[in-house]
């Protein structure tokens, strides 16, 4: 008998002769006049100028079991592939891989070379995720729905200059001036959310301030700000400064005369207790300070990092710089009266690491403070998967102060969409519907309301993050199809990580709120991170990275993606990556495999189920309730190891060694009636457990089920659980074969040899025919001990 399934194992050529099929035949194409269900994914859009990494391959493939899983439980699939070229992390690279800066040449030509970097290596995201089998509706770039997008693209740009002119004209977004935070590196204004805090080594100088005739030591880590001093603070609470309430203090090398005053944001254990405010603001609670008590903020560094004027002889000089001059000058004096280093909560940029300044900037900001309250409504009413992640979001809320600064002073990305009249200053707003770059276009209008007809394109581009915020809208075609973006909203699914919770997830449930009224997502699945196998994070300089080319030049894709679904919920904690776990998954498909090319030796004519077989159909109608429960909860995890389990413990160990005899039926042992019935229950089983890993292994599972079914698997309905009822108990089962084995191989006996006599439980005389077949016995009794007598 030669088993209709070929070759002795699944293999990579046969994975990629698959991937190739699915990305140019793109079966999973949406269907917009479908009416099934509706079900959508607003995948995160990955950065195109490096290869994908090992998060991205592993949430990308759970992403995709979601897809899959939801097209066979009958619904059609929104899942589309963006591209995210936009912003900083473009021009960065462009920076490196030319040995140019942005700022040393024309505005048109350092784009060029931004895309120039962008037509070199859009293509290997899409490869990548080829590869790894993920089924996106589409891979070809275009303007229907479902296909490949690009956030450069004229037509998204347009879309998000829409986004902006609708809040503009709602008058939610205003132009402002006010200490904002900036990234010297970056040359621009970033949001609070993108500013990360460090733990850094720094001084902290406790420094003579006169009061009256008296001198008091005043604790600063950032002495080259004494240049706009706006106030020494104690805490209400501290005894040893209240006789200073309400007097003046002066403030050396610079002379300058400021109040003392009480307040609870000083903190007497922080070095002497008495601390100075500057109105420059060295970091965000000094921000908050000058808003509480209506001081107005004075710059004392510039949008180049370098101190300005009002430093005195510190200026020109960079704050590090500066900060050693004025300790040296404040020695000279003898008014520096102690040094000792402390570990400092620094705040830096999340991109560049540099230190943040602040610093007075005019900028266009979005409201966000007035809808604190509501945001906090909707962070309680999404779904999170797993729930833990909510609070990240709603403690970010709560520390929001200010509203969010949406301009920034860059070049590679949407363009501010404003003129602005040269005589009167007023803005003019052009209509939405287009794409408009105001540095280099012509106004849309021919003359101001003033009646002049001269005006200066805005040429300041908008946040990378009002772009991204924008993916749940582009894909349900916001602008482009109303009746279908109406008839859609809100978008079923969010996955993405949990270190964009403040960011990404945040600014999309703002922006989207204040355009639509609505909450955009019903369901919000936020991974933790994929890590080495000590737990440790992944860095080119440990030199412990796992690049997803080499997971799928040594193993493929299919051991990789069962492996993520049995690596552990990443939902609640990292994975843990190493070549010898992914190994270990292919073991599991290779198990798949043969246990396939065995069954695929026999017909597939019905029979009906012994006693046997019915335990065993009803061991994986468990199976089946458990991935349809879990799938539908995101948790491919729990059903995947279980059915690993099944496989290697139950089903391959234990029901195939019963049966095999059965369905060979050589000397005629079994009637045809049983042997059919052990045929078809092979058959049965194993066409179920492609179907349940399906999702997860969509490859291997194809193969089985096309060259044994003839049909396409993907296209098959989710197995649901019915109702089977069995007589046989699974552990006895397990302790009969157990004891069997372990007898012949304590006497150096071959599994083949025969027994003389067992004793077993009376409930299993159902299964005798299959018990004396698969071991060879000549005696069988039943009772309360089980023996075995060889």
């Amino acid at each position: 008998m030669e088993p209709k399934l070929k070759g002795s194992r699944f293999t990579k050529e046969m994975e990629s002769h698959i991937s190739s099929y699915w990305k140019n035949a793109e079966p999973y194409k949406f269907d917009a006049k479908s009416k099934k269900p509706f079900y959508s994914i607003d995948t995160p859009p990955p950065y195109v100028n490096t290869p994908i990494h090992i998060g991205h391959a592993a949430t990308y493939t759970l992403m995709d079991m979601f897809a899959r899983f939801k097209r066979m439980t009958g619904h059609n699939v929104l899942f589309p592939l963006g591209l995210d070229r936009n912003g900083l992390p473009i021009e960065m690279a462009a920076e490196k891989k030319f040995g140019i800066s942005a700022l040393g040449m024309p505005r048109e030509e350092f784009l060029g070379y931004c895309e120039k970097l962008l037509g070199e290596s859009s293509s290997i995201s899409t490869d990548a995720f080829a590869r790894l089998g993920i089924s996106f509706n589409s891979w070809k770039q275009g303007s229907n729905i479902g296909d490949v997008y690009l956030t450069d693209s004229e037509e998204y740009r347009a879309m998000t200059q829409g986004t902006f002119i609708d809040l503009y004209n709602k008058g939610l977004i205003y132009e402002g001036t006010q200490l904002t935070s900036y990234c010297p590196g970056c040359r621009t204004t970033i949001a609070d959310s993108e500013v990360d805090y460090e733990e850094r080594p720094t001084m902290l100088n406790e420094v003579d301030f006169t009061v009256g005739k008296e001198k008091v030591a005043i604790a600063t880590t950032r002495p080259e700000l004494l240049c706009t001093a706006g106030m020494v603070i104690f805490h209400p609470e501290d005894k040893r400064y209240k006789k200073l309430e309400g007097k003046s203090a002066k403030v050396p090398f610079f002379g300058l005369e400021i109040p003392v005053k009480a307040h609870p944001m000083a903190d007497p254990k922080f070095g002497t207790g008495l601390v100075f405010m500057s109105k420059s603001a060295g970091d965000q609670n000094a921000i908050r300070f000058l808003r509480e008590v209506n001081m107005e903020p004075v710059m004392a560094i510039g949008r180049d990092g370098r101190m300005l004027d009002i430093a005195g002889p510190l200026k020109g000089m960079k704050s590090a710089e500066a900060r050693d001059k004025i300790i040296d000058e404040l020695k000279k004096a003898g008014v520096l009266k102690k040094q000792h280093q402390i570990m400092h909560r620094t705040p830096i940029c999340e991109r560049s690491k540099h230190v943040i300044e602040y610093i007075m900037l005019a900028e266009l900001y979005l409201k966000q403070v007035d809808v604190k309250d509501r945001m906090l409504g909707l962070a309680e009413k999404l779904n999170f998967f797993a729930p833990a992640s909510r609070q990240i979001l709603i403690d970010w809320i709560k520390t929001i102060s200010i509203d969010w600064p949406v301009s920034r002073n860059r070049f590679y990305a949407t363009e501010v969409p404003l003129w602005h009249c040269k005589k009167c200053k007023a803005v003019i707003v052009p209509e939405k519907g287009r794409y408009y770059q105001p540095w280099k276009q012509p106004c849309p209008a021919k003359k101001c309301k003033c009646g002049s007809s001269e005006f200066e394109g805005d040429k300041r581009v908008l946040d990378t993050w009002f772009d991204s915020s924008n993916t749940p809208l582009h894909i349900l075609m916001y602008g482009r199809d109303d009746k279908f973006f109406r008839a859609h909203i809100p978008c079923t699914l969010r996955p993405q990580g949990r270190e964009i919770i403040r960011t990404w997830l945040y600014y999309t449930l703002l922006k989207n709120y204040l355009i639509t009224g609505k909450l955009i997502f019903k369901d919000v699945w936020i991974n933790y991170y994929v890590v080495d196998d000590r737990g440790k994070k992944m860095s080119k300089s440990i030199g412990n990275v796992i690049a997803p080319s080499e997971i799928l030049d040594k193993f493929g894709a299919e051991p990789f993606r069962l492996w993520c679904a049995i690596e552990g919920n990443i939902t609640t904690s990292d994975f843990r990556c190493s070549f010898e776990r992914i190994e270990g998954a292919s073991k599991t498909i290779m198990k798949l495999w043969n246990a396939a090319r065995f069954i695929s030796m026999f017909d597939q004519t019905a029979g009906t189920p012994t006693e046997l077989d019915r335990w065993i159909l009803s061991e994986l109608n468990k199976l089946v309730r458990l991935a349809n429960e879990s799938y539908e909860q995101y948790d491919f995890h729990t059903p995947a190891a279980m059915i690993k389990h099944f496989i290697w413990e139950t089903f391959a160990s234990h029901y195939l060694e019963l049966v095999k005899n059965r369905a060979y039926n050589e000397g005629s042992f079994f009637t045809k009636d049983e042997q059919n019935a052990a045929k078809h229950t092979l058959y049965e089983c194993l066409y179920t457990l492609l179907k349940l890993l399906a999702p997860i292994t969509p490859m291997v599972t194809a193969k089985i089920f096309w060259e044994l079914a003839g049909k396409d698997i993907h296209s098959e309905s989710f197995p649901k659980p019915r109702q089977i009822s069995a007589k046989l108990d699974t552990q006895q089962i397990i302790d009969i074969d157990s004891a069997i084995w372990k007898a012949k191989k304590d006497r150096g006996l071959s599994l083949k040899s025969e027994v003389a006599e067992i004793t077993v439980p009376k409930g299993l005389k159902v299964m005798e025919k299959d018990l004396i077949g698969a071991h060879k016995i000549r005696k069988i009794c039943y009772g309360d001990k089980l023996e075995v007598k060889l």
